[in-house]
């Protein structure tokens, strides 16, 4: 009988291991199922905000899309405003047309058709760039030149080479500008070499 007890005794204690490794198990899968089931909740809660950022994203393009698409088709455009400006000019000047009794009439047309469009321009949010004694701004202007001025204050436009434009709030084309710089001594000097001859 103790060879009995004794393996009773050890069935015991293997029943009790096994339980116990039964529980240890039970116990891993449980914690294992929870972990699992924080990180699927976490994989959905980050595929859920992708889609959020993405959804954004083609929001963002469409409207760009629809303000700016006509942005290149904008900015050829201005070349049309420019020669009729330039013929504008030109003519006044040629020696030949002036005296053409017609010329008026002509330069009259002409006007009304750059008004025609500066209109349209303006319809469809495409605005002249101001200069007139403007600070200058590199992100609205393109210096050409530096013309000393003692009248006007150093980084001031003093003249305007090319009109610029805007597209709604984004910039179709620098204005080409001339700015303001300091007097220099030497040409201070010449002047005073000048006044006292």
């Amino acid at each position: 009988m103790p060879d009995d007890k004794q393996k009773q005794k050890g069935n015991d204690s293997d029943k009790s291991d096994n339980d116990s490794d039964n529980n240890n198990i039970k116990k891993n899968e449980d914690i294992s199922i929870e972990e699992k089931l924080k990180k699927t909740e976490d994989k959905l809660l980050r595929s859920l905000a992708e889609i959020e950022n993405q959804r954004r994203r083609f929001e963002k393009e469409i409207k760009d899309a629809f303000e700016f698409g006509s942005f290149n088709f904008a900015k050829e455009s201005l070349a049309i405003l420019d020669n009729l400006q330039r013929a504008k000019v030109a003519i006044k000047n040629d020696d030949n047309l002036k005296n053409n009794k017609d010329l008026n009439k002509f330069l009259d047309n002409l006007t009304i058709i750059e008004k025609d469009c500066i209109t349209i321009f303006e319809k469809n949010r495409i605005t002249k760039i101001d200069t007139k004694d403007k600070k200058f701004d590199p992100n609205l202007h393109q210096a050409m030149t530096e013309i000393e001025d003692s009248k006007s204050e150093p980084g001031t436009i003093v003249q305007e080479i090319q009109t610029g434009y805007m597209l709604g709030d984004r910039l179709l084309r620098p204005a080409l500008v001339a700015v303001a710089k300091k007097s220099s001594n030497k040409s201070e000097e010449n002047k005073d070499k000048k006044e006292k001859k």
